[in-house]
């Protein structure tokens, strides 16, 4: 297995900037995810880094050797896609061993190369069948086992469960982890799937625009996100924002006034505000409380929507004059998330409340200067 580097990679489409200077190091044997909306350069970076899309400006290592300028056949990876590729006339044996036949292997290194990944994947009554005879998680530790038979140095995949239904991804999330700690190998994982990257990753790169926002272990970006757009981006439900002025500025703290009236006081700040500016306050579906009188901060809502999930109950309130904001992906409610199954009415009017001890500061430039105390990782 190698270790990955990109130093200050870039990558230009004519007039347009797809990547903007990548700097990023993945560890021999990690699992990193790269996550990020539709159009951020999650894929075109994997691609750049299987050799499949040339790189503008930069380097581009591998067990520190630099392969910027080689053919992907000669860069010691294996990549697996969202489609899974497979010959429809091969067996799965034959499928699984097409990249070492192609290589002129002799055949009992195929054979067994194929048997080893086949036990690997639980797939050794499945070696004579054809594509058509498998179920889609087959097929997809089909294209998987491929992989493996040519023991690449580094594995990429690219969003390789996004054609699954929902029990099979949960299934395969796990089977890729489990592989992940039996082979001890080098990955990389493109997903749009923040629970994805959430349960499989050691450490999630966050990227926005053809740039990476934030690189870190889940918990970590998950509780301590640098900016509005990582904060927003990784929760499900998404975490609830409401845009605010500083109406005072004492010392390393500020006072934060709202639409409706209310007002906030954050202490401690990382950066300094300036008053008058505009600010954003975020608080995470979790920590919002309904009907609750121990909450520090309350204030009236009505109920819009209520869905009921078996093991929680997910509610949607309109705040009135204080309304959520800060994403285009937002429902215009704030979201509570309880782990119950609470009853509620549609309409009914609700106090929801929260500890200002839970709750996020976002400058105007949307940096971060207030965030709840580290919770240490587990």
């Amino acid at each position: 297995m190698a270790s990955v580097e990109l130093k200050n990679i870039d990558k230009h489409y004519a007039g347009y900037h797809a990547l903007r200077d990548i700097n990023l190091a993945i560890g021999d044997g990690e699992f990193a995810v790269m996550v990020g909306p539709s159009g951020c350069g999650k894929s075109t970076l994997l691609k750049t880094i299987a050799g499949l899309e040339s790189i503008s400006s930069g380097q581009l290592l591998i067990g520190n050797r630099n392969v910027t300028k080689e053919e992907p056949g000669d860069r010691g990876i294996a990549m697996v896609f969202q489609s899974y590729a497979l010959y429809p006339h091969m067996t799965v044996a034959e499928n699984m061993g097409f990249g070492l036949r192609m290589a002129k292997r002799p055949k009992g290194e195929v054979d067994a190369a194929v048997a080893r990944a086949a036990a690997i994947l639980r797939l050794e009554k499945q070696l004579d069948k054809k594509p058509r005879q498998l179920s889609g998680g087959q097929r997809q530790r089909v294209a998987i086992g491929r992989a493996i038979t040519r023991s690449p140095d580094v594995f990429l995949f690219d969003e390789p469960l996004s054609n699954l239904d929902a029990a099979l991804r949960t299934q395969m999330r796990v089977e890729l982890s489990t592989l992940h700690a039996q082979l001890g190998a080098t990955m990389i994982y493109v997903t749009h799937d923040q629970v994805e990257a959430m349960t499989m990753a050691s450490r999630i790169v966050v990227l926005n625009k053809g740039r990476i926002e934030q690189v870190g272990a889940p918990l970590v970006l998950y509780n301590n996100p640098v900016n509005l757009f990582v904060a927003g981006f990784l929760g499900a439900p998404r975490m609830n924002f409401v845009e605010g002025t500083v109406s005072t500025v004492d010392g390393r703290g500020a006072g934060i006034q709202f639409a409706n009236g209310t007002s906030l006081f954050f202490d401690d700040l990382v950066d300094p505000v300036e008053r008058g500016s505009r600010v954003t306050v975020g608080i995470r579906p979790e920590k919002l409380k309904v009907n609750d009188t121990q909450s520090g901060t309350t204030f009236a809502a009505d109920v819009r929507l209520i869905e009921y999930l078996g093991r929680e109950t997910i509610v949607y309130a309109d705040g009135g004059t204080l309304a959520t904001s800060g994403s285009d992906s937002g429902t215009g409610a704030f979201t509570v998330q309880i782990s119950d199954i609470v009853p509620f009415r549609i309409g009914a009017p609700v106090m929801l409340g929260f500890d200002m001890r839970d709750a996020y500061l976002f400058s105007a430039d949307g940096r971060t200067v207030s965030a709840p105390k580290p919770i240490a990782s587990i």
